[in-house]
């Protein structure tokens, strides 16, 4: 018999069509998401310490899972992690269950944070739920329902356990309390080193009662998801899962998802590698075109995406450009790379040598790593740092990691990060909005520190970077960092990229086009005029015509180590280096083993600079091509 699941309801909540077919959900093979998955597991584990003494149900068999349930409920009294209830084809397994008397308290245990000091956490001035919450929500009032169809006798209150911002850690070491490993069956689990929650200080997991709210979810029309409410979705997405009905997007309030659209509309395998309207970058209209039948690049009209432009390459433009580059592409036809050079060398002309180039990689965890910070707060760990002379040398001239664990390293960061940047008033330039974010939350982490130097970090944070509050500019630094990813937002379209500009699509289109990047690159470092802080001086960055580097990076080696703890298969993107982070505050960890993620960290984040730098190159030589120079 099939069942549907708390894990299929929550799919079907983001797309139905995923009850009738295999589609993954949207964030399965995000490796930044699973790094922060990681921490719903800590977080029950943390949980479950708060309701001592409870039974887990580790069996997996659906019978006997909910049997034991049943048996264990015969008492007046009982804690459960994991009891399952099952009724009709709805199945649920609940984090933590409270039996006391006639009332049970279902807790569902999520990782996501919130400010219990602050009012309508849940609900915005409408009195409709925050979008934000809205599938944690409908997930627990699932729950809900079927426990109380399962035991109507009882009163069942619904519990969400939350990290709570509000609260700082007591304790040195609270994340290194959980280890994540991974079972022999693969599966996720938890090393826990502590037996009470006295051992782990103050509490930073709050339970929020929210039984009135599920309540209204349930039994009133105000709150719904694909234009149904609550029971509504409950029985539609039963019928189709269990019969494997055929579903129309337009009983679902018009819902149509990226995986699924081509199967909604029969979409014939001839077309199915034809350019469509979900590649296009920042486009919204996808459902008010599918209501016309367009579905693809080449139905679209130019009249469509025209506006005028202030001297940069508009949104819209930028679309036309996507869908005329990607058209000719799909027909063999000749493309050519979109760059606005006049307007470029404008600002290219503003910029003051050297050029600095950072780059910095980041932690956030739901439990703290150290004393006296908060679920949730940024962590800086590492920065590289390259920089480019007015007569073209380019130096890897420094950079920063904290591999010691137990030490909460953003002041230091930030001292290297001034000593390195305070000697000359050069430009510096950044990869999109993250490295002026997490400045600026150091900045406000340093407003409470008792820092001796913390005024002289204050104002070097405000000379590199700007803030604002409420869309009020709040401070505009001297040397405000230069943003490389808005650069190309307005300057630079290829095909290559389609419709993204992360640095990492957006440096293989720059390989790709730029004759003077590829060959530069494609020798080794110490024939070409640079240096590096991590590799010898016979590496190669483009090898064998590979577009892409950071796909040729190491691979960390564990090969020689007897029972490595690190469980990190490759470190290539940012939610590698953030779990690797994680797993160096192990204290288990040998320092070979730790030495091994460091240098693997070392390597990555200086490519990220590197890259920046590549782009750079690619600009300036298209400068040089048209008979201009940016100095």
């Amino acid at each position: 018999m099939k069942y549907l699941t708390k894990t299929l309801f929550k799919k079907g909540l983001e797309c139905p069509i995923k009850l009738t077919s295999n589609y993954k959900s949207s964030d399965e093979n995000d490796d930044f998401l699973s790094a922060l998955a990681d921490g719903g597991f800590q977080a029950e584990e943390l949980s479950r310490l708060h309701y001592k003494n409870g039974v887990l149900i580790e069996e997996y068999d659906y019978d006997i899972s909910v049997n034991k349930t049943n048996n264990l409920l015969k008492k007046k009294d009982c804690i459960i992690y994991e009891a399952a209830f099952l009724h009709e084809n709805l199945f649920v397994r609940t984090d933590i269950l409270v039996k006391t008397g006639d009332v049970i308290k279902v807790i569902e245990v999520k990782a996501k944070s919130f400010n219990s000091t602050m009012t309508n956490v849940f609900i915005n001035k409408s009195g409709r739920i925050r979008p934000e919450w809205r599938s944690y929500l409908f997930d627990l009032a699932f729950q809900k329902y079927v426990v109380k169809k399962c035991f109507p006798e009882y009163k069942v209150e619904s519990y969400l356990m939350l990290a709570d911002k509000s609260k700082r850690s007591s304790i040195d070491g609270l994340n290194q309390l959980f280890q994540i490993t991974k079972n022999p069956d693969s599966r996720t689990g938890i090393d826990v080193k502590v037996e009470s929650i006295e051992d782990i200080g103050d509490p930073i997991m709050e339970p929020r009662n929210l039984s009135g709210l599920i309540n209204d979810i349930i039994s009133k029309d105000i709150h719904k998801i694909h234009g149904l409410s609550f029971k509504s979705l409950v029985e539609n997405f039963t019928e189709l899962y269990t019969n494997q009905k055929e579903i129309n997007w337009k009983d679902y309030n018009g819902h149509v998802c990226r995986e699924c659209w081509m199967e909604q509309f029969n979409i014939g395998v001839q077309d199915k590698l034809r350019p469509n309207i979900y590649e296009l970058w920042q486009f919204r209209k996808q459902k008010k075109l599918f209501k016309s039948n367009i579905f693809f690049l080449d139905q679209l009209k130019k009249l469509d995406f025209d506006e005028p432009s202030d001297n940069r390459l508009s949104i819209k433009n930028r679309q036309w450009l996507q869908i005329e580059s990607r058209v000719d592409e799909s027909l063999n036809k000749p493309v050519n790379f979109y760059l606005d050079v006049e307007n470029l060398r404008e600002t290219m002309l503003e910029w003051k040598f050297p050029l600095h180039f950072i780059d910095f990689e980041t932690c956030t965890s739901a439990l703290p790593f150290t004393k006296g910070r908060h679920p949730y707060e940024q962590i800086a760990f590492q920065y590289s740092h390259h920089i480019i002379y007015s007569d073209g040398k380019i130096e890897h001239k420094s950079e920063y990691i904290n591999a010691e664990p137990g030490k909460f390293p953003n002041y230091d960061f930030v001292r290297s990060l001034k000593k390195d940047l305070e000697f000359d008033n050069g430009s510096v330039f950044k990869y999109a909005t993250h490295e002026n974010s997490i400045l600026n939350a150091i900045y406000d982490q340093l407003i409470e520190s008792d820092e001796t130097d913390k005024n002289e970090l204050m104002d070097f944070i405000q000379s590199v970077t700007n803030k604002k509050e409420n869309n009020k500019l709040i401070w505009r630094g001297e040397r405000d960092m230069i943003d490389m990813c808005d650069l190309v937002k307005k300057y630079f379209y290829d095909s290559y990229m389609k419709g993204s500009n992360s640095i990492k699509v957006v440096l293989p289109a720059v390989i790709k086009i730029c004759e003077f990047v590829n060959k530069k690159y494609s020798k080794k470092i110490g024939e070409i005029n640079t240096t590096s802080l991590n590799f010898l001086n016979d590496h190669v960055w483009i090898q064998d015509g590979n577009l892409d580097p950071y796909s040729s990076l190491p691979i960390p080696d564990f090969s020689t180590i007897t029972k490595p703890v690190g469980d990190i298969n490759k470190l290539n993107n940012g939610g590698d280096a953030l779990t690797a982070y994680a797993k160096i505050q192990y204290l288990e960890m040998s320092s070979q083993e730790r030495k091994i993620i460091k240098e693997s960290l070392l390597k990555y984040c200086e490519l990220d600079t590197l890259a920046m730098v590549m782009i750079y190159e690619f600009f300036a030589s298209e400068l040089k091509i048209h008979g201009f120079s940016n100095k």
